[in-house]
Formats: C-alpha cells, structure tokens, sequence
C-alpha cells in the first residue's frame, strides 16, 4: 500500500502547477459576473490588467483584483519574479456551492432561490523576450 501512496504523490508532483497562481474559493458573486471581468485581463499585462479592474464597475471586479494581486505576491515572494515581467497567463471562474434560499410566492409556494458563489483562479506567467522561442 505505500508503494501506491508513494506512485501517486509523484503523479500529483509532476502535475502540479509550476506558475505563481491564486485562488480565492467561496466568492459571493456569480460565477458569470466574474467571468465578463476576467475576459477582459486574460493575456494583459499585471500592470495592465491592475489599471483595468480599478476602473471596472462590475460586481465582480473587486476580488478579481484581489485574486490578481495575491497570484503577484506569490510570484514575487515565493518564485523570485520580477512584478514588470509577469501578465496573466490564464484566468477563469469555477462556479461554488449554492445557498439555498426559498421566495414565498402566492397559494402557499415558494420558490427557489441560488445564491451563487465563486472560485477565482489567476496564473500568472512570465513574458517571454522578442529573441525567444
């Protein structure tokens, strides 16, 4: 049996993502609100994509940034990067649970009512120079 446990942590090591990311799980904001947001910073620069989601009144720009901001200092503190050099890689939401809620209507119903929340990924990468294949 450890010669299983030990095959499969080396099958989840060679998976693992080797780019600085985030993820912010159980966002209480729809997964299609933050979607439109991210399409938008999808393959910009930090510093790009930082200026656009100030600027973005949708509900779900807030913790995008924050997502992005924390996928920064994860480059910078724990793989050495250099802030100037990264832009978004990849980035997208995953929908969450649901809460459950229920709208009293007419003649005693109810209907439902989801409360959706978020799971947020940014990855961040490095540019590659002009030269560089």
């Amino acid at each position: 049996m450890a010669t299983n446990m030990k095959k499969k942590t080396a099958r989840v090591e060679e998976k693992r993502e080797t780019r600085p990311y985030a993820v912010a799980k159980y966002v209480r904001v729809s997964p299609y609100k933050v979607r439109t947001v991210l399409d938008l910073i999808r393959g910009k620069s930090v510093r790009e994509a930082q200026a656009i989601l100030d600027n973005c009144i949708n509900g779900g720009a807030a913790p995008a940034k924050k997502v992005l901001m924390s996928a920064v200092a994860n480059a910078e503190h724990n793989k050495g990067m250099d802030r100037g050099d990264l832009y978004v890689a990849a980035c997208y939401a995953d929908g969450g649970t649901m809460l459950k809620r229920m709208q009293p209507v007419s003649k005693g119903r109810g209907h439902a009512i989801l409360k959706r929340t978020s799971h947020i990924t940014v990855i961040l990468d490095v540019k590659k120079a002009e030269g560089e294949i």
